[in-house]
């Protein structure tokens, strides 16, 4: 037995004494097998004699010393099922009923001589003289109607065809009754409002002449409003027709709205892969105001059977297209795990639901997954990036398969530094708000060369990347992503860039260390 006065700290975890095979290993990669003591290449860690299990196990599967899960921190949970829920948050602003705009046009031509609404906001009641006009057109509109008064005796058809014809101008049957009764004829003609609310726009002056059928002035009847809200595609499926919204909004703190979903957006924005959402609010005392920021939370339920199968989303490792998680051998003497590729349904807070590849009550690695998998992938396992299994010729002097390995002397040359290269495991902080954070995150970070997988979480902030350490670093990747508009715990991205990200995107700057 070799002597380990240097290293007593790890003597717990490596114990020297031959066994019957002489073959030793490394309890944190126990793919390392030697023909004798010695230091782990990896790790430099103590090699110790290497214990058979007694237990047969899938030969794709690997195994772990109870010590080297500690190390590691690997955790496991066991798939549950029951119901499930999400909050969808949404973002959106007030804006008017668009059946309840309406455009107060002339109906005859002529020159505005007076207006009676000069501000945009002013309110107007249905009925209410807006402005006076002054129309040759009516002026001899009444003259016919007076001369075939005198002829109503004999062609009564002809004195109600120029009644008609004034009624087809918007004058009552009051005012054409003046008319006649006076037999004068009257220079301007009064316009009165079609409809009650709020004017948003003003489009003549007084002494503007005007043709018939132009539009005065623009009315909004704001007794009812909508909240528009932005849904992201990844949220489409928890939001339904009828479900109840309640919203808030800064401009009136302490106050909840609510309403129910009237209408989904059929079709996806091409640009920011939204869907409007559409709620109607009764408003009256016209407290929400079109284009007023709206923050709305929906509480969604799905499925109601309670047979939902549901996993912590740290369990998931994603390679591409591909959603893989490491499930643990039951009954086996040593803990070993083997990789499984399922079938992911919607995503909740913290968990997805399953749905195919997993059933209930198997145990799966929920912390310590990327250190499963690096195990796996050193010694030729199936692993996230090698899914097939087989040998990895990772260091000279290496045995992966059983056999036994060359000297320590031997491992300290290699032939090839390339074959050195290991797949590295990384987490660190990015500042982002929303979905379109999470995609420009992902994607920003998959563009340097060597980086496997990149997984961003909204809620933590956290990015978990895998990369080829021998073609890039974690600080070559949060260099990346700070191009494209995103802090980092290391770098800032540049003032103009962070300025085009979207109003949602941009995230509270000032809390960056």
């Amino acid at each position: 037995q070799p002597d380990n006065s240097e290293n007593k700290e790890n003597t717990a975890l490596h114990e020297h004494s031959e066994d019957e095979n002489g073959i030793w290993t490394c309890a944190m990669h126990p793919q390392i097998k030697m023909d004798k003591p010695g230091q782990c290449p990896i790790c430099g860690m103590d090699l110790i004699p290497l214990q058979k299990s007694n237990s047969e196990i899938d030969e794709r599967a690997i195994e772990m010393s109870e010590s080297a899960m500690k190390l590691a921190e690997v955790q496991t949970y066991l798939v549950s099922t029951g119901n499930v829920s999400k909050e969808v948050l949404l973002y959106g602003k007030i804006q008017a009923d668009e059946r309840l705009l309406q455009s107060q046009t002339a109906h005859v031509p002529g020159r505005i001589e007076q207006l009676f609404i000069n501000v945009t906001g002013e309110t107007v009641k249905k009925g209410q003289i807006i402005a006076k006009i002054y129309s040759p057109e009516i002026v001899t509109a009444q003259k016919e109607l007076l001369e075939s008064i005198s002829l109503e005796d004999k062609y009564p058809s002809v004195v109600e065809a120029a009644r008609e014809k004034l009624r087809n101008w918007k004058l009552t049957d009051k005012q054409i009754n003046e008319i006649e009764i006076s037999g004068k004829v009257s220079t301007t003609f009064d316009i009165y409002a079609n409809t009650s609310g709020i004017v948003t726009a003003r489009k003549v002056n007084e002494g503007d002449y005007v043709s018939k059928g132009a539009v005065l002035f623009d009315v909004a009847d704001l007794s009812s409003v909508w909240a528009v809200f932005d849904a992201y595609e990844s949220d489409l499926q928890w939001i339904k027709m009828g479900q109840k919204v309640e919203f808030t909004t800064k401009a009136i703190p302490g106050r909840v709205f609510s309403g129910n979903i009237s209408f989904i957006d059929p079709v996806i924005d091409p640009a920011t892969r939204i869907a409007r959402v559409r709620v109607e609010v009764g408003n009256p005392g016209s407290n929400l105001k079109p284009e007023m920021f709206i923050n709305g939370i929906v509480k969604s339920n799905k499925g109601n059977s309670g047979q939902e199968l549901t996993i912590p989303q740290s369990a998931v490792l994603w390679t591409g297209t591909r959603s893989v998680v490491y499930v643990k051998i039951p009954d086996s003497e040593m803990p070993a795990f083997k990789l499984r590729e399922i079938t992911l349904g919607a995503s909740m807070k913290d968990n997805y639901i399953v749905l195919d590849g997993l059933q209930e009550g198997e145990e799966i690695v929920t912390n310590g997954a990327f250190s499963v998998d690096a195990a796996a992938q050193l010694a030729g396992k199936q692993s996230m990036m090698n899914p097939e299994g087989g040998k990895l010729n990772t260091m000279p002097g290496m045995d992966m398969g059983g056999g036994k390995g060359e000297t320590m002397e031997n491992m300290d040359k290699p032939e090839n530094p390339e074959l050195n290269a290991e797949i590295e495991h990384s987490i660190f902080k990015v500042f982002g708000n929303c979905g379109m954070c999470e995609t420009r995150i992902e994607k920003a970070a998959k563009s340097v060369q060597g980086v496997e997988t990149a997984a961003w979480d909204k809620k933590t902030k956290m990015l978990e990347v895998t990369f080829d350490d021998s073609k890039t670093d974690a600080d070559k990747i949060e260099l990346a992503i700070a191009e494209v508009g995103h802090d980092t715990d290391k770098h800032k991205a540049k003032d103009s860039v962070y300025d085009e990200l979207p109003g949602c995107c941009q995230y509270e700057r000032a809390t960056i260390n």
